[in-house]
């Protein structure tokens, strides 16, 4: 028999493991694959892809957590991001603003109305098509919602191309009002970085970090967890599943808009197809990082900025996307779960 242990014993050392030690993982594959691409492609090229890879980024975001609850595969929300760009390009033009704005408050003031109200719209949009699309077929088999999606699609593109020119614009290749001074440059190390590009990046990060610390620490994070583990389990313990679904969509098609107000932001055009090579880049980052991981979706959008930013500085721009496949090929062959993905067994 052996004594007991006395007070003076110190406690057992604790191991690192569980979603701590899963957290910390995470964030050093994200920091080594963001450290690769600085060395690789200087630090000019370095910002462009990362202002790309945050809009697929946002966009991604919002396909891997419809997955991730309801296991259905949202080919409609490319084109909520595109809607979401004419929804800030029409918000814009209506108030009158189609130049640089050079009032710092005002700009301010501007820029955080248009990224509100965009997202508010665009988080009813994909409340609507959950209730009215998807809800009804959730019992049904997984071809009948995937094909609803496809259809959906269709419906939000040619929506917008059947709007009147009301506010002055039409949909195709139509110009974004450039709000944001260009000319404006931060010199940081010897390099001149656009202050919209580390607005957007700084956009994206936000909406990134708050994103986690709801799912994380809310209630409705909790109910949105655990309705992805086990929807049946979650419904017996007193979880509001249309509800919680119904947050889900609000919140990944508000990303989808802040994307999209972003994009309008960058580039300066948009079209009515614009969503359809979108969300294909962004389900692709999805898929890349770990579909269901919201920082696996994030680290899946950079890694396929950096890939085609990277095909573009080296002249070889018409590869990128036979690039961004190919990896993605690679990827599933070795980890069919995805870069931060982990494997799980099917239920009985």
């Amino acid at each position: 028999m052996t004594a007991p242990a006395t007070s003076a014993e110190a406690p057992p050392a604790r191991s690192l493991s569980g979603p701590a030690a899963q957290l910390a993982v995470q964030l050093a594959l994200v920091a080594a694959v963001l450290a690769g691409a600085f060395a690789v492609l200087g630090p000019e090229q370095f910002i462009n892809a990362l202002t790309l890879g945050s809009i697929y980024a946002l966009i991604a975001i919002g396909y891997t957590m419809v997955y991730g609850i309801i296991e259905l595969i949202n080919f409609a929300h490319g084109d909520v991001f595109m809607v979401g760009t004419f929804v800030s390009l029409a918000l814009l033009g209506t108030l009158g603003f189609t130049a640089a704005v050079h009032d710092p408050l005002l700009l301010v003031v501007l820029l955080a109305g248009d990224f509100l109200v965009t997202m508010i719209l665009l988080g009813v949009v994909g409340v609507v098509i959950e209730r009215t699309a998807y809800r009804p077929l959730r019992t049904a088999p997984r071809l009948a919602p995937l094909i609803t999606a496809i259809g959906v699609s269709f419906i939000l593109q040619n929506l917008v191309q059947g709007v009147p020119p009301y506010f002055g614009y039409g949909p195709y290749a139509t110009n974004a009002p450039q709000i944001f001074p260009t000319d404006a440059f931060l010199r940081v190390g010897g390099t001149n970085v656009p202050v919209l590009s580390l607005l957007i990046l700084a956009v994206a990060l936000g909406l990134m970090i708050t994103l986690q610390l709801f799912v994380g620490r809310t209630r409705i994070g909790r109910s949105m967890r655990s309705t992805a583990l086990d929807r049946d389990a979650a419904a017996l313990m007193g979880v509001n599943i249309n509800r919680t679904i119904a947050i889900t969509f609000f919140i990944g098609s508000a990303l989808a808009g802040a994307a999209g107000v972003t994009y309008g932001l960058q580039y300066g055009v948009t079209r009515f197809d614009l969503g359809f090579q979108a969300g294909l880049k962004a389900f692709t980052a999805a898929v890349l990082g770990g579909i269901g991981n919201t920082i696996g979706a994030a680290l899946g959008g950079f890694i396929i900025g950096f890939i085609e930013v990277g095909a573009a500085a080296m002249g070889q721009a018409r590869w990128g996307p036979a690039i961004v496949f190919g990896a993605l090929v690679v990827v599933l062959v070795f980890r069919p779960a995805g870069l931060l993905g982990q494997q799980v067994g099917e239920r009985a």
